[in-house]
């Protein structure tokens, strides 16, 4: 199974690197990465460059965002299933790919846990994420999956379709949620640590961005899943967090 990961950067020089390597480290050998840049002004182009190009795509012009970048990806990609690493990210271990590869031989959709760090050197983990089974009513309980580590088959992504654009920080739980609560395909969740994520993304720089993540959130559930004005997922999806910052 061909593995495409889809990595969107803007003057990420000082990241790019460990996200690079650990996708060339993975043992899993049929795998491409698809480099969407946009525009940067800094080195991130010539490191891109500068490794083998025979694994690696490389985009670079323009875009509204990061998830206009997405779109592209997911217009570009070649794999049998796709998912997206960010460019300040880096997967856990040489065995991610490979992992999510054996998921997906039983279930449309993977995914796994994941550690933020503070950074890459120090790999310091500042709150654990740790994967959890679908439950019966989903992202109504304010369950969700980490994206860092959530990887479809390509019938899901077609389906799917395009992220929203009009979705500032919570895009990608929109594209989750329908992929999970709208179509049926089945989903497993793999009990394994999949993806270092450092602190500071968009939705997690900040507490106005938790808000504004939270809000996004609802009308996503509004739209697809009939919620109301305020809905239980509401204060059950912020709640989660709260054990991710607990020791395991």
């Amino acid at each position: 199974m061909k593995i495409s990961v889809l990595t969107v950067c803007w003057n990420s020089a000082a990241t790019i690197r460990h996200t690079i390597d650990s996708f060339l480290a993975q043992d899993h050998g049929d795998k491409e990465l698809v480099i969407i840049d946009g525009n940067s002004s800094d080195e991130t182009l010539a490191i891109g460059r500068s490794y083998p190009q025979d694994q690696i795509r490389l985009v670079s012009e323009p875009d509204s965002g990061m998830y206009d970048a997405l779109n592209k990806g997911l217009r570009l990609y070649t794999g049998d299933a796709v998912g997206v690493l960010n460019s300040d990210d880096c997967f856990h271990d040489r065995t991610a790919l490979g992992r999510i590869s054996a998921g997906l031989e039983q279930a449309d959709i993977v995914h796994g846990d994941l550690d933020f760090v503070e950074d890459h050197l120090s790999k310091r983990i500042v709150r654990r994420w740790r994967a959890a089974t679908r439950p019966a009513k989903g992202f109504r309980t304010g369950w969700m999956p980490a994206h860092p580590t959530f990887y479809v088959k390509r019938k899901v992504a077609d389906t799917v379709g395009m992220f929203d654009l009009s979705l500032k920080v919570a895009s990608d739980y929109d594209w989750m949620l329908r992929a999970v609560e709208l179509y049926g395909f089945r989903t497993v969740a793999t009990n394994h640590i999949m993806v270092d994520m450092m602190v500071g993304g968009a939705s997690t720089r900040s507490f106005a961005s938790h808000i504004g993540h939270n809000l996004e959130a609802l009308r996503s559930r509004r739209r697809w899943l009939g919620s109301g004005l305020v809905d239980y997922a509401l204060i059950a999806k912020p709640a989660r967090k709260i054990q991710q910052l607990l020791p395991l």
